[in-house]
């Protein structure tokens, strides 16, 4: 299955393999990410979905192939015009205790410093805003460890929009979080895209909260892209089982529409 006809694309995977210690994770990949919208990878575990969004961030070097950031090799860019296009969250990630949720989100103005341009008025501002959107202005001074985890999230979130890219990955951005603060996650996410047409690739586990919020999803089966399209083309019960040896039963969500997967019992 193939995405939709699509003309604009920054980010693009072409032929590329990946590995860990000699041994190969994602073999002979081509992805090319749809400008502004929401891309999101689903598989089992284990299939290669956080190494692609590694190797997409250019945390991990292809053994094969390359990836490219408006047309040109990542890995030909300094790592400051990388950071000031995209921006990653990864999983569980983790911050010098102490450190409030302000001065985490600081941090995402680190790529636009150097020994003649200090901490600006434009970095407080963007910062500010980011606090803003994020609905965290009024935790500005807490430390980050005394929040929830839906709270200490966003400010992840937020120090990624300090950073100011056009483009951001995130690498399961709910994950151990209930299903409110799941929904309340993806809901700024998809406002991010809606209102400032950030371009996001995210990970999930959760089929149906994929295909709600998916413009596009990437089914990918041990190392390989299985199926990639819009969430009706992708979200069929033969790709689910597949892709996740799973027999289910797909119908139409009775709120958005989209498809909605009801699991049956494992194939295997």
């Amino acid at each position: 299955m193939d995405y939709p006809n699509f003309i604009n694309t920054r980010l693009e995977a072409n032929k590329i393999t990946l590995a860990y210690n000699n041994k190969k994770i994602i073999t002979d990949l081509s992805l090319a990410i749809p400008s502004k919208k929401i891309t999101i990878l689903i598989g089992a575990n284990g299939c290669g979905k956080s190494t692609l969004l590694k190797g997409l961030a250019r945390l991990l070097k292809p053994e094969h192939g390359s990836f490219y950031l408006d047309g040109k090799a990542i890995s030909k860019l300094s790592s400051k015009q990388v950071a000031q296009t995209l921006g990653i969250l990864p999983q569980n990630p983790t911050s010098p205790e102490g450190l409030t949720v302000k001065e985490l989100v600081a941090q995402g103005r680190y790529p636009y410093q150097n020994w003649w341009r200090q901490w600006s008025k434009e970095d407080e501002v963007l910062v500010n805003q980011a606090l803003v959107s994020t609905n965290l202005m009024s935790l500005a001074e807490r430390p980050l460890d005394t929040l929830s985890g839906g709270q200490r999230q966003r400010a992840w979130i937020a120090m990624s929009l300090a950073q100011n890219t056009d483009i951001l990955l995130l690498d399961e951005p709910t994950t151990f979080l209930d299903l409110a603060h799941q929904i309340e996650i993806l809901d700024l996410l998809y406002q991010l895209n809606q209102t400032e047409h950030k371009t996001l690739v995210i990970v999930l586990h959760d089929l149906n909260l994929a295909s709600r919020y998916a413009d596009y999803l990437v089914a990918v089966k041990q190392g390989n892209i299985y199926a990639q399209g819009t969430p009706t083309l992708v979200m069929q019960e033969e790709v689910i089982e597949a892709v996740f040896d799973l027999k289910s039963c797909v119908l139409a969500d009775p709120v958005t529409k989209k498809p909605m997967c009801i699991p049956i019992k494992k194939v295997s």
